[in-house]
């Protein structure tokens, strides 16, 4: 059945190129993959191109992008099937774009979404377990990656680049791939402007700006892209910062939090986090250990739901709270209804704190049992309780 389901998805690619008219051949395409940083490397590289006064397309998690319309991306996939990406790309070349940028996924890559897409460059921002129970194992969700490098390795492009990060073990693999097409960089070959936010940021602005070099792009462009950068909705997205900080972003794996966390501790006295653990019914793995980063990084935690779909709420918050007793870590209440505990945290939020919302960042619905979608909005509900505390 599995064989069944990938030819099926093989030939869905191959006959959606060819309805399309094969568009990536009359574009210069950009593929970015890694756990946790795309949407944003995807935008800055937007940014930079267009400071050169070029027009770009980009499809993200966030955004679908074509020239100067830009639309939310609604289709609850970072990088969706069924020809999306191939209507995407035909409507970047009708509208004149000279550069496609797409996020590209390990699911999308298992279902050949990124077939008969003529990459000129590949990119990774990072790596760390995700998606486990998806894939099997965290070899196989790494190997998922490895082999949009590989496609790239082999694109019929008569210039083709990688692009890895040098100082990041854990993506060594990438790089030696193929080594003589593979520009590796390094966090230091970027200046980050004042007031760009986080480690993570200074993590995407790179491999951003290392792409855009080869691109032939100006370190003027670049610079001016970075200073003008404000960020994307649900990462890092601040809805307030006096007396205390507010802030939604999509960290939902322990790596992404544990990030978050020490980013904003550089700022702020203490953090009161809202953790959820990012879906029912996959990995499960990951549950105690988002429990554990939040316990050593936060004052106090207001463990919600998330996304539980088919799964008992309850005991998805149960297993978070397994990584809280391994901390000894006792500040912290459930609350199962997310603005409720979102209303929780803005309540016992102290001047020169931050409250901090995980997981669902820009996502539009929390996923509940039989299907049913609620609407949902991380930044509006923390609004709603900043100005029941008559704070907005």
């Amino acid at each position: 059945m599995r064989l069944l389901r990938s030819i099926w998805h093989f030939v869905w690619a191959l006959l959606s190129a060819a309805y399309c008219g094969f568009p990536s051949r009359r574009l210069t395409l950009i593929g970015i993959t890694g756990t946790k940083g795309k949407s944003t490397t995807l935008e800055l590289l937007s940014d930079m191109l267009e400071e050169t006064g070029v027009r770009t397309a980009l499809l993200s998690s966030v955004y679908v992008k074509v020239g100067a319309e830009r639309k939310r991306n609604f289709t609850g996939n970072s990088m969706p099937g069924r020809g999306f990406i191939q209507r995407f790309l035909r409507s970047a070349v009708r509208a004149g774009c000279r550069f496609a940028l797409v996020e590209v996924t390990s699911q999308g890559v298992l279902q050949h979404r990124h077939r008969f897409i003529s990459f000129d460059v590949g990119g990774i921002t990072n790596l760390a377990p995700e998606h486990i129970e998806a894939h099997g194992s965290f070899t196989a969700y790494r190997d998922a990656k490895l082999a949009f490098f590989r496609a790239v390795a082999r694109s019929s492009r008569a210039t083709k680049r990688l692009f890895v990060r040098e100082d990041d073990e854990a993506v060594s693999p990438f790089a030696a791939l193929a080594p003589g097409i593979t520009t590796r960089f390094t966090l230091d070959d970027t200046l980050m402007p004042p007031g760009a936010f986080g480690e993570v940021n200074a993590e995407n602005a790179a491999l951003a700006a290392a792409i855009a070099r080869w691109l032939g792009v100006p370190e003027e462009a670049i610079g001016r892209a970075l200073r003008k950068f404000r960020g994307l909705p649900g990462r890092m997205e601040f809805v307030q910062k006096e007396p205390f900080g507010v802030v939604v972003d999509y960290a939902h794996t322990p790596d992404s939090l544990t990030k978050v966390y020490a980013s904003l501790q550089k700022d702020y006295a203490g953090l009161v986090c809202v953790v959820g653990a990012a879906g029912g019914g996959r990995d499960r793995w990951k549950r105690s250990a988002m429990g554990s980063a939040a316990a050593k990084h936060c004052r106090f935690v207001v463990v919600t739901d998330e996304d539980p779909y088919d799964e008992d709420p309850a005991a998805i918050l149960a297993e978070i709270e397994q990584g809280f007793k391994a901390q000894n870590f006792s500040a912290y209440e459930t609350l199962l209804d997310r603005r409720a505990a979102i209303r929780r945290a803005i309540g016992l939020a102290r001047p020169g704190e931050a409250v901090v919302l995980t997981g669902k960042g820009s996502e539009t619905g929390i996923h509940r049992a039989r299907g049913l979608v609620e609407p949902w909005d991380d930044a509006e509900a923390a609004r709603q309780a900043l100005r029941a505390r008559g704070l907005l």
